[in-house]
């Protein structure tokens, strides 16, 4: 495709994107000197009187809805050769879709920019237009100096409400469109944008779109949780996500508007909990490196004041039941309240368990360069693992399967490498009979070293998992 020099009183610099139907270039605004996206109609579907409306009525649809949440359209105009174009702001910062190719995004962030999402479709719906395209493509970020600022972009496949039981053909993004959307003439209303808001939130977690997490995770058969994905994601934001998917319109949030209530609620509630974290992170570093934090544990007097390793720090959960030594760089920040099992498709409930990074934030993204380890107990993970699904490091080579000897009990180590900027990860399932609970290890590492086998060695259950307190055992390949 050749460059033009110039469409309209705008000078083109390159091309930043194209679709089925439009092309998008960089263009300079040498009377104001700003920076344009020029938009225009490709030259195939200029004839087509249908797709051109559609195109002409984006630009109306822009310039009824003004808001700093949307694209603005500051300029229309014609090619020579017929074709319409219109003229937008140009989003230095990018589409989520670039965001999203080197994998998932940090929890709060994801939660922070589909926000911003549902508060740019609640003014779309109050000025009675449905988007019915929203996907991570469609999301731009306009660089800023504390957060870049969302847009949500392009209104081409944007309706009126008042016609939105009579459409007449199936439009819109598989993956990020709801069952009714895909039927010809099927009745949409706003519950349709609130799907694409949680399609897009489910990519954001998990680094996937709910149609290929359903088809590689779960046979086809259901959408698993963002959770079963991405162990650490906070229920809430499951539940979030899944009414939000629900195939049934009336079950989803009711409205965008009472989406974002709930994102705004869940937002909150993650940084008071982070807040928590925090303070455990403060009062533990008092206490000097390869020192016990606290009481190691508790129902046992000679292993309550055992040590780590000389340059790691040991960390345990807030009844005592299980702890960890790590080295003291990963030891920033605890959170130690347990986990439900649930995130590995195991039976409910509240079980022993903890979580310990320099950065608890940023920890769950897999591209970030921060270390870390996840330790839950359970009783449904005695028999080794079998019924649990593991998360899968797509992203990442997997290595083979190894099993260990630790102490005495069977460990299954599985190990992703090459996951990018050095990262690694190990999900270890350790069989623990002697206390009638087994043990789930997520364990994040930066660089070469594998220390695995090390953080296994120091792992501990304390007797409020079974009879008898004590080491869990050396490690023995």
């Amino acid at each position: 495709m050749s460059v033009p020099d110039k469409i309209g009183r705008y000078r083109v610099l390159r091309r930043i994107g194209s679709g089925a139907f439009a092309t998008v270039w960089l263009g300079a605004d040498d009377a104001l000197d700003a920076s344009v996206a020029i938009k225009v109609l490709a030259d195939n579907w200029s004839y087509h009187a249908d797709l051109r409306e559609r195109f002409e009525q984006e630009a109306r649809i822009m310039r009824r809805t003004d808001s700093s949440l949307l694209v603005r359209v500051l300029d229309v105009g014609e090619l020579p050769d017929g074709r319409p174009y219109l003229v937008m702001p140009y989003a230095a910062g990018g589409t989520l879709a670039d965001r999203l190719v080197s994998g998932p995004m940090p929890v709060r962030e994801a939660l922070l920019v589909a926000a911003d999402i549902a508060s740019a479709v609640t003014v779309l719906h109050e000025a009675g237009v449905l988007h019915r395209d929203l996907k991570p493509s469609n999301v731009l970020f306009e660089p800023a100096a504390d957060r870049d600022r969302v847009l949500v972009a392009d209104l081409g496949l944007a309706k009126a409400l008042a016609n939105a039981s009579g459409f007449t053909i199936a439009a819109g993004t598989p993956g990020y469109m709801p069952p009714e959307q895909a039927t010809r003439g099927g009745g949409l209303d706003i519950r349709a944008d609130v799907y694409a808001i949680g399609a897009t939130l489910y990519h954001m977690l998990t680094g996937s779109p709910p149609d290929q997490a359903s088809r590689a995770g779960r046979g086809g058969r259901s959408l698993p949780r963002p959770s079963q994905v991405r162990p650490g994601v906070p229920s809430t934001v499951d539940d979030l996500v899944r009414r939000a998917l629900h195939h049934d319109p009336r079950q989803r949030w009711a409205s965008a508007a009472v989406m974002l209530e709930e994102l705004r609620r869940v937002i909150a509630s993650m940084e008071r909990d982070t807040g928590r974290g925090r303070l455990v992170r403060q009062s533990r570093r008092v206490v000097g490196v390869g020192v016990a934090l606290t009481a190691l544990l508790a129902t046992t007097g000679s292993n309550s004041t055992l040590p780590a390793r000389s340059g790691w720090v040991r960390v345990h959960d807030v009844s005592g039941a299980l702890s960890v030594a790590v080295p003291s760089s990963w030891a920033g920040e605890v959170k130690d309240a347990g986990w439900d099992p649930a995130v590995l498709r195991l039976p409910a409930g509240q079980a022993p368990g903890l979580v310990v990074a320099p950065d608890l934030d940023v920890w769950p993204d897999p591209a970030s360069r921060i270390p870390g380890v996840f330790v839950g107990a359970s009783k449904a993970l005695l028999a080794g693992g079998a019924g649990a699904a593991l998360p899968s490091h797509t992203s990442c080579v997997q290595q083979p399967d190894r099993t260990l000897d630790v102490g005495g009990n069977q460990a299954r180590v599985r190990r992703w490498t090459s996951c990018g900027a050095s990262v690694s990860f190990s999900e270890v399932v350790l069989s623990v009979p002697q206390r009638s609970y087994g043990v789930y290890l997520q364990i994040k590492q930066i660089g070469d070293a594998d220390l695995t086998d090390e953080i296994l060695a120091d792992l501990r259950l304390s007797s409020s998992l079974a009879p008898q307190a004590g080491r869990v055992g050396s490690v023995h390949s």
